[in-house]
């Protein structure tokens, strides 16, 4: 859909005569991924897209204002969305429609009684089948998480804490668990038209593209993203240089679901130079980006429960070239689960292949080699938990809380009730809560979002903390507030215990003794005595076409190699190695090597590098090896934050298998192994019919390999 020179697409068309028609059906590009269509005439504003932070997109582009309607002040925004027909793109989510649900239900008041924009209409669902039932279900799950006192069980509760649990959820719930149908309505799309409302029809033009009409009107939406495209950030962030600390918290995100300035509400833990984060919320690889740490640098990741503001950067873990650890309740791993099955429409059981599963046990201090945490329950409409973390140093225990997502003492004092009332929570449980929350710690940081579900700054005045962070909160800090606590900017870092160690150097032994195994340790400390250097985000390492005389081993931070005459573009993290190959060999760079962010490296001079090769007779395996990593860095699969090491592993364990001629069938394929096409043509058959074409680049046979399933 083009526009005539000075008129916007999809806001005028020119008619003869100098007369000028205004369009009742409207595009609207929001950002990369997300349109919104209006047709006010027929009162259809639809979002079509909705990754993760659509909401603040929408706000950025004035596309939701706040207004006032019979004296009630409340927002505008869309009362449809258009989910993709695929759930992931690049990685990343691509249907989240959790946040802009709750907006047209809340933030509009759709279901508020009383209010004026409760007009009977119901947020619209628009896809298809399969979407519309995953969405439903994650929807559910995001309200409510585990949904009896049964599923509370399967997770080592006993019958009296589980009914406990369900009185309080039920408290949160307004008496009842809600299906998602009593508060959506829903229309399937297929290639012939459907109407969504008051004569606006969509259809399905082909995968994710899909034609919108309204009387001689049609607007075409693709939300294809391209094999370069990610979803954008709606905040933009400096870069930080961060020093890895011996016992330490970033402060990684301020903000809540609704914020357009930060970050939702997240913190990053450093101990003993390993990193590991508290939470996993949208843009979280851009934040890990601004902060100089890439994503195959955590170690694990700690769950305090599964609203999107907290949980949709799950799938960029996943994409580590490891199992993350992943460390929660059985509680809340049960309650995240069930909602991530939902949304990638898996069976729960699948997670243990994608994540590390590290149960935490409630109210007890769990060692995790020296770092202790506590988790406490903590009253939600889903499964929580606050944390508490804690390290012993000079004589002392010095203990960081993280309090996300806690209600206020107001709204929980309302919900005592005795035992037999059917909602509520006692009064015991009451005072114990607050007990735990005021507890005394040298770093806290706490919600104050207020509301039902949230927090309140006040019922900290009290505490005797050394040290009080607030957040979870989109507003200014008022000065009540600011007499409190302490406001705390992106990639601010609390030091409880400074490192003396050099933990930079220790990192570098381990990436070192992965990469050259066979070694000796005292080749390897060797190769450990040379200078760490530094590169500041933008800054180019090495240019393609220049022979380098030195070999980088990156300790911290994101690279990317760009080939551009090529096409190939990848991004090296912590573990990767820059220049080796041309510097071993006097060979110019194939590639340029440039900083995203900022870079910690040991510098490595080449004449040492191809003596220590020389040495250890290890130049026929790092021949073989590099032409095999060349290969899996211009795959999908294996191209991108993979690290050296891991590539190595990889490269080690393949073989080269030939097929002969056109039309044989691959029968004695092993099911047991993961094929990548290096160079041909490959026809996926169902039957006698061509379902898939395969080029170079392309795998298959993964379903078997990993998970034993045959999908042919």
């Amino acid at each position: 859909m083009g526009a005539k020179l000075g008129v916007p697409a999809g806001e005028t068309t020119s008619k003869g005569g100098g007369r000028t028609h205004v369009r009742k059906l409207k595009k609207i590009g929001v950002t990369t991924g997300v349109y919104r269509v209006e047709v006010p005439e027929a009162e259809v504003f639809m979002l079509c897209g909705c990754p993760e932070d659509a909401v603040k997109h929408l706000m950025l582009r004035g596309l939701i204002l706040p207004t006032e309607r019979d004296g009630v002040t409340f927002d505008t925004g869309p009362n449809a969305i258009l989910l993709s027909d695929v759930m992931l793109q690049n990685g990343s989510f691509s249907n989240l429609a959790e946040f802009p649900v709750l907006q047209m239900l809340y933030l509009q008041g759709m279901l508020l009684p009383d209010h004026p924009n409760n007009t009977g209409a119901k947020p619209l669902l628009v896809g298809s089948a399969e979407q519309l039932k995953a969405q439903k279900e994650y929807i559910y799950r995001g309200n409510y998480g585990l949904v009896s006192a049964e599923e509370i069980m399967e997770t080592g509760a006993t019958r009296e804490e589980a009914e406990e649990m369900m009185r309080l959820k039920l408290a949160f719930a307004f008496g009842r668990i809600r299906s998602t149908d009593e508060l959506l309505d829903s229309i399937e799309v297929g290639s012939k038209p459907s109407e969504i409302r008051n004569g606006v029809t969509i259809r399905r033009q082909a995968l994710n593209v899909f034609e919108i009409a309204y009387g001689d009107e049609t607007v075409t939406i693709d939300l294809n993203l391209n094999h370069t495209e990610s979803y954008r950030s709606p905040y933009p962030l400096g870069f930080q240089n961060i020093k890895r600390e011996y016992f330490a918290v970033i402060h990684s995100g301020q903000g809540d679901g609704w914020d357009i300035n930060r970050p939702a509400m997240s913190s990053i833990l450093m101990y003993q130079g390993k990193i590991y984060l508290i939470d996993a919320g949208p843009n979280i690889c851009y934040s890990l980006m601004a902060l100089g740490i890439g994503v195959n640098e955590i170690e694990g990741v700690f769950h305090t429960h599964g609203h999107d503001d907290h949980f949709s950067g799950l799938t960029t873990l996943i994409r580590s070239d490891h199992r993350i650890k992943y460390y929660a309740t059985p509680l809340v791993r049960a309650s995240v689960f069930k909602k991530l099955s939902a949304l990638l429409s898996v069976d729960e059981s699948l997670f243990d292949n994608y994540f590390d599963i590290q149960d935490l046990e409630f109210g007890e201090w769990n060692d995790i080699e020296g770092l202790e945490v506590r988790p406490v329950f903590s009253p939600h409409p889903v499964e929580t938990s606050v944390l508490f973390f804690r390290t012993f140093w000079e004589g002392r225990y010095l203990t960081y809380a993280h309090l996300g997502d806690i209600a206020s003492f107001e709204v929980l004092e309302a919900m005592i009730a005795d035992g037999g009332a059917p909602t509520g929570i006692s009064k015991e449980f009451y005072g114990m809560i607050k007990r735990e929350y005021l507890a005394h710690v040298e770093l806290k940081k706490i919600d104050i979002g207020g509301g039902m579900i949230h927090g309140s700054a006040r019922d900290f005045q009290e505490d005797t903390s050394d040290k009080i962070v607030l957040a979870h909160q989109s507003l200014p800090l008022s000065d009540n507030q600011k007499e409190i606590g302490s406001s705390a900017p992106f990639g601010i870092v609390d030091v409880l215990v400074p490192d003396y160690s050099d933990n930079l150097r220790r990192i570098a032994f381990e990436y070192l003794r992965a990469y050259y195994q066979t070694v000796g340790r005292h080749d390897l400390r060797k190769l450990l005595n040379n200078q760490i250097i530094e590169f500041i985000p933008g800054s180019i390492i090495l240019k393609k076409g220049h022979v380098n005389d030195e070999i980088v081993l990156l300790l911290t931070g994101n690279v990317e190699s760009i080939n551009a005459e090529e096409g190939v573009y990848n991004i090296l993290s912590a573990g990767g190695v820059v220049g080796e190959y041309s510097g071993m060999h006097g060979l110019r760079s194939r590639s340029t090597f440039r900083a995203v962010s900022f870079v910690q490296g040991l510098r490595l001079p080449a004449t040492s590098y191809r003596d220590f090769i020389q040495r250890n007779k290890l130049d026929a395996k790092i021949e073989r090896l590099y032409e095999i990593r060349q290969f899996l860095q211009t795959t999908w699969l294996f191209g991108d934050a993979i690290s050296p090491p891991v590539q190595n592993r990889v490269a080690e364990d393949m073989e080269l298998r030939s097929f002969g001629r056109t039309g044989e069938t691959l029968a004695d394929v092993n099911p047991a192994s993961l094929y990548i096409i290096k160079k041909g043509g490959i026809e996926r058959l169902r039957g006698n019919k061509v379902t898939e074409t395969l080029s170079a680049g392309d795998f298959f046979g993964e379903d078997t390999a990993i998970f034993g399933i045959d999908v042919d």
